[in-house]
């Protein structure tokens, strides 16, 4: 089950209440600094360290992982005008991906994905603020799809060190949207195989394989399609944090989106196709059943009243007509060829009908 947090009834605005999961996590801060000429990368110890980013004109990247000290996010917020809804909504793990517009800044929630080592599918919040100089990414967990953007940076490579802090936007949004096609690719070579084995064995366990999947495409889903959305609002941002010639980079990723909740349907029509194949084998496998048995029953009812008729043991001395065969040498083998005879010839019958 998806995580999902919500304050107490009655929480007065933007009090910051920690999911209990996080209590006690020490936030773990990162910073990158750069421009079209250098980069420094560091670790951050203290808050006074992140002063300088509001003074210089080089384009900042403020990384949290971990939410379990709301003390910090308070002093984050006043050091960077981050308003206090914002924060609040950091702390509401599991909410819908949206965009919300703030004093010169745009605060993005989106929602993570990634396998994990154990090859399970990992959701994950994120959040992102964005202001004219400076990102800053929260996050519940260290670990992310974020390294490409890292090493881009590093290595100076394309526009990652020549634009401003909507073009970094951008490449994080777009790493979030991108890390889903891996995923789902992985998802659809499953479901093919899957599909392969439902036709020959119909069990109980790949009905709950089946039955995980249809979960996680419906999970991708509920994350991918308001993440959309999202894009749209930064295709028409009209704050002026978002350049012109940015939003063409997030007008290719609102295409990647697209493209994504078009697979997700076509997984989803697959799935109902899949359950329908699974419950066809099931029927056939219980038709196929049904059929041996009654074969089986209909040799054995004549046989059985063939049995129950010479089981009645009249006595044939008291009357001509109670079953002179009881005193006949070869009664016995003649009722038991009489029943090799009837099962043969229903054999027989049940052949040339195609019925077995």
């Amino acid at each position: 089950m998806d995580k999902l947090r919500f304050p107490p009834p009655g929480t007065a605005p933007a009090t910051l209440v920690v999911p209990p999961e996080y209590q006690g996590q020490q936030p773990v801060v990162t910073l990158i600094e750069y421009d079209a000429h250098s980069i420094e990368e560091r670790k951050i110890e203290t808050m006074d360290e992140l002063l300088p980013c509001l003074d210089n004109d080089k384009v900042s990247w403020i990384n949290v992982d971990g939410l379990g000290d709301p003390e910090f996010f308070q002093r984050l917020g006043r050091q960077f005008r981050i308003h206090p809804l914002a924060l609040e909504d950091l702390f509401n793990i599991g909410q819908r991906p949206k965009i919300d517009e703030y004093d010169r800044q745009l605060f993005i929630v989106l929602d993570m994905a990634y396998e994990n080592k154990k090859e399970e599918v990992v959701f994950e919040q994120v959040c992102i603020v964005l202001a004219e100089n400076f990102v800053i990414t929260i996050q519940e967990d260290p670990g992310d799809v974020f390294d490409p953007v890292r090493q881009r940076l590093r290595d100076g490579g394309g526009n990652a060190r020549f634009m401003k802090a909507d073009y970094l936007a951008y490449a994080l949004i777009d790493s979030v949207i991108d890390q889903y096609f891996p995923i789902v690719e992985s998802l659809g070579e499953s479901m093919d195989d899957l599909q392969e084995t439902l036709l020959d064995q119909p069990t109980r366990e790949r009905l709950r394989d089946l039955h995980e999947f249809k979960r996680l495409i419906a999970r991708i889903r509920r994350a991918v399609w308001p993440q959309r959305e999202v894009l749209g609002r930064l295709m028409r941002d009209e704050t002026g944090l978002v350049a012109a010639r940015t939003k063409p980079f997030f007008r290719d990723c609102y295409d990647h989106t697209v493209i994504m909740v078009d697979i997700l349907e076509t997984f989803r029509e697959a799935a109902r196709n899949i359950m329908d194949v699974y419950l066809s084998s099931i029927n056939i496998r219980t038709n196929e059943i049904m059929r041996v048995l009654t074969v089986i029953s209909s040799i054995f009812i004549p046989l059985t009243f063939i049995a129950g008729v010479y089981g009645m043991n009249f006595d044939p001395k008291l009357s001509p007509f109670n079953m002179p065969e009881l005193e006949w040498t070869f009664g016995y083998p003649f009722a038991i060829c009489l029943m090799l005879a009837v099962a043969i010839g229903m054999i027989v019958f049940f052949k040339r009908k195609k019925w077995i």
